[in-house]
């Protein structure tokens, strides 16, 4: 028998009958533990709070393939060892409880999740917020050598192969490094890359980077009032760029280009291309370009009752022209709205519309500086070290949680709020 929908903190019978674990009380399921689920998780608590729900009356669950809260949009830096936060430093004051396992399946009629160990959970209702993932074409060679930033463990993985690299210092390939996509993931760990190999082979080397991409020209996203910026600091940076050319083939030697041009190189980072997690089909809506479902102002997926859709995986408006972005910049408001919006539909208390008027984008160009735009046209305001040290307060201050336990300061720092922009040079 499935848990029927009802009022907030109903108690209904426990069912195992089924091998599935439904509550004795309403269960809020939260997917994913990045940005958009952390802050939805904890948005849920803080509503539950707010509206004086018995934490016996309603169970928050997070279930994540991981048990951390990762930092992901750091892991191109040199330095990862601050980007991975264990969940019940974060979860477990707020009283959210959390499971580490696979998701394969969502059967949102039935509302039930099934994990790759076979256990199978009953939902009252849902957030889903599994985020996205680097898109590997099939490509030869790519998944054997062909390394990314895309998660903590996989940035890791690219660390670790770099520092082996210090027995080939003879070889000419093993001091060059080819970063596939201009995107703003790819200028970032190609701005990275050559001090990291420095550090490998010694200050006085010359690591040879190149940033290619089938674009005509690097940061194709970044409009045409931040490129001479982004230019000139890889320049500056000594990183070639090689453009209108797609990469054909890997090996362990390097790489063939669709101009039949081969390149040595013992590193290669694939940064081309992000989509939503493909968990999104499940759930039977039509999906953009990337994957992403559709959702309405309250972050509700459109066409399926009781379900919820937050960061990378939905496309949400942000205000009358434009959707949202796959950046922590847009999942974290997401993920606090769904929290305090999936509970206010389960309990029949007042939802709140989402809609963030400002955008801005703080590229991290490595030594040299940053360039911060606003705007959707990406209008230049700030570059070099003023844009850094913004860059640096966001990346260390503005996007962690609180981490000292403080039940009272998670719950306050996931409202419903909006942040300002970030200040320039702050």
């Amino acid at each position: 028998m499935l848990p029927p929908l009802g009022a907030c903190g109903k108690t209904v019978p426990l069912e195992r009958a089924l091998g599935i674990m439904y509550p004795v009380t309403d269960r809020v399921l939260v997917l994913g533990s990045g940005f958009a689920g952390l802050w939805a998780a904890l948005g849920a608590a803080r509503r539950l709070a707010e509206l004086g729900v018995s934490p016996d009356a309603v169970e928050v669950l997070v279930i994540s393939s991981q048990p951390f809260h990762d930092i992901r949009v750091r892991n191109y830096e040199a330095d990862i060892s601050a980007c991975r936060i264990p969940l019940g430093d974060v979860l477990d004051p707020a009283g959210v409880r959390h499971v580490v396992g696979d998701v394969t399946g969502i059967d949102a009629p039935a509302r039930i999740v099934s994990l790759a160990d076979g256990t199978a959970y009953g939902f009252d209702r849902l957030v889903l917020a599994v985020g996205s993932e680097v898109v590997r074409p099939d490509i030869p060679g790519l998944s054997e050598f062909g390394f990314d930033v895309d998660t903590y463990d996989a940035a890791q993985r690219l660390q670790d192969h770099l520092r082996t690299l210090s027995a080939r210092a003879a070889d000419p390939a093993a001091s060059t490094a080819v970063v596939v996509g201009a995107g703003l993931t790819g200028i970032e760990t190609a701005c990275e890359l050559p001090d990291m190999m420095r550090a490998v082979f010694g200050g006085d080397a010359r690591p040879r980077v190149v940033l290619i991409d089938h674009n005509p020209y690097v940061g194709s996203n970044m409009g045409t009032s931040a490129r001479p910026v982004i230019e000139k600091a890889l320049a500056d940076n000594g990183i070639e760029s090689m453009t209108g050319v797609r990469v054909t083939s890997v090996d362990g030697a390097g790489i063939t280009l669709s101009s039949g041009e081969t390149l040595p190189a013992a590193t290669v980072v694939w940064c081309a291309g992000m989509r939503a997690n493909p968990l999104t089909a499940q759930l039977g809506v039509e999906r953009d370009r990337l994957g992403r479902v559709p959702v309405d102002d309250y972050l509700r997926v459109i066409g399926v009752p009781g379900v919820f859709a937050a960061g990378d995986v939905a496309a949400a408006r942000m205000d009358d022209e434009h959707l949202s972005v796959m950046s922590c910049q847009h999942s974290r408001p997401m993920g606090r709205y769904a929290g305090y919006n999936v509970i206010g539909d389960l309990c029949g208390a007042p939802l709140l519309p989402l809609r963030i008027p400002w955008y801005v984008t703080v590229l991290d160009l490595g030594p040299a500086g940053a360039v911060y735009t606003e705007g959707w046209d990406r209008q230049v305001v700030a570059d070099g070290e003023q844009a850094k040290a913004t860059k640096r307060v966001i990346n260390t201050q503005r996007i962690y949680p609180p981490l000292d336990r403080d039940r009272a300061a998670l719950l306050a720092a996931a409202a419903p709020t909006l942040q300002t922009a970030p200040a320039r040079g702050e």
